[in-house]
């Protein structure tokens, strides 16, 4: 990759600036996080590595596939235990992928470096090791810091109560150190987070309590209070809870949580899934943080359904490195959607293509107009396959020219509301 070599390097991992990163070089390979958790068959969850090298002759194939060591993990979220936050330090390495098993609470380490295309496990840490020493589990987003530390959300305790959430320290040899938060400032519910360290905040997103979600999607387990629907403000890096803000019915379920990446920017998103909505936070001129709604997906009416309506279900969304687009996914509508956010507080739909979702052609789900009229969206097929399942997770290339997407949420609500995909298996596009 014409990387300079250990004894040489005058600077760390990453990029000085977002921008530089939008030159860097093309991709030429992927890690996906593969689950067999919750289907039935009774596998390790793998990572598997992805060549998306136009010029390669295994181009758009699986190369590699590294088993876990243990079955019932799900993985879900990974990261780096370096990154951009590391470039002032020549020291760092971007070397290891982080992996948090989301229902086993394990934590992967898998070494990229020996072999890109062939990664290796480097280390295990377990659960017994982080409930000891935390009372965490459930462990769910991974960011690395500048410090050199690894940080985790985690989601409930061992018996997936949402009181035992926070956030999980390991050091950079993936050691448990403890936890983020200060004693009495854990958050209602976890989920995402995302820190602006010019501005010395961290805001983290709600889902839900484990015990709930983890047995799939039931509506009365937001009325009980089961769910999420604050934003929780953070003094960086400090871990002192200094807001919470509630979102109230047009924030149920936040999720994936986003600051814009130009780092003097005191604005950022998250993807309310239940309500599909895109709220907007940002800063007061108190000094105080605050919110609104800045795009809604309107819920379709339907036919067919467990519910009259269906809601689009934002699981996931991105900003481009610039922070001139804003892309989401509606994971039962079926559609990715681009926005111009140049003017953070009116994006501009500028783009929509529809590959998957549950009003499919050929799904027995059908919408209707105002007017009355049935309608189905058009899904291309690709390589002579049918899409299964609704957009889910979504990777913008540095260039912003190329967006990959996979259609796996969760395993319980995979069955749930996409039997299928758990029969057939996902894709990624």
């Amino acid at each position: 990759m014409g990387e300079e070599t250990e004894c040489c390097r005058t600077t760390g991992p990453g990029y000085e600036t977002p921008l530089k990163a939008m030159s860097g070089p093309k991709e030429a390979l992927l890690y996906v996080t593969c689950v067999y958790t919750g289907t039935g068959r009774e596998k390790p969850d793998f990572l598997a590595t992805v060549d998306v090298d136009p010029n390669s002759p295994t181009y758009s194939k699986v190369i590699h596939r590294l088993s876990m060591p243990y079955v019932g993990d799900e993985l879900h979220h990974s990261g780096w235990n370096a990154c951009s936050s590391c470039h002032g330090d020549p020291s760092a390495d971007r070397r290891f992928l982080i992996l948090p098993s989301l229902v086993s609470g394990r934590v992967y380490v898998i070494d990229t470096q020996k072999n890109p295309k062939a990664p290796s496990l480097h280390k295990v840490v377990q659960p017994e090791d982080i409930v000891k020493n935390t009372g965490l589990a459930y462990p769910h987003t991974s960011h690395c810091l500048a410090s050199g530390d690894i940080m985790i959300s985690c989601l409930g305790d061992k018996d997936g109560n949402a009181k035992g959430n926070g956030f999980l320290l390991l050091d950079s040899e993936f050691n448990v150190k403890g936890r983020w938060e200060k004693p009495g400032h854990s958050p209602m519910f976890g989920y995402d987070f995302w820190y602006q360290p010019r501005h010395k905040t961290m805001i983290s997103s709600s889902w839900g309590a484990p015990v709930a979600f983890t047995k799939g999607f039931d509506l009365q387990h937001v009325a009980d209070g089961l769910y999420g629907r604050h934003l929780h403000v953070y003094s960086w890096p400090d871990g002192e809870l200094k807001q919470t803000l509630d979102l109230g019915v047009t924030g149920l379920l936040p999720l994936e949580t986003r600051f814009l990446h130009d780092p003097s920017k005191d604005t950022g998103y998250v993807g309310c899934a239940l309500t599909s909505n895109m709220v907007r936070f940002f800063k007061t001129e108190d000094g105080s943080w605050s919110h609104e709604v800045a795009i809604s997906v309107k819920p379709l009416k339907v036919q067919n359904w467990i519910l009259p309506e269906m809601p689009g279900l934002i699981t996931d969304f991105l900003i481009s490195l610039d922070d001139r687009f804003l892309y989401f996914v509606n994971w039962l509508h079926g559609d990715v959607r681009q926005y111009n956010i140049e003017d953070p507080k009116n994006p501009v739909l500028v783009g929509q293509v529809w590959v998957g979702g549950m009003i499919q052609k050929g799904s027995p789900v059908v919408a209707m107009t105002e007017d009355g009229k049935a309608w189905q969206s058009n899904v291309p097929e690709i390589q002579g396959h049918r899409l299964r399942g609704g957009l889910q997770m979504i990777q913008l290339s540095l260039d912003g020219k190329r967006l990959y997407m996979t259609n796996s949420l969760f395993s319980a609500w995979d069955r749930q509301f996409y039997p299928e995909l758990v029969e057939k298996g996902s894709h990624m596009l």
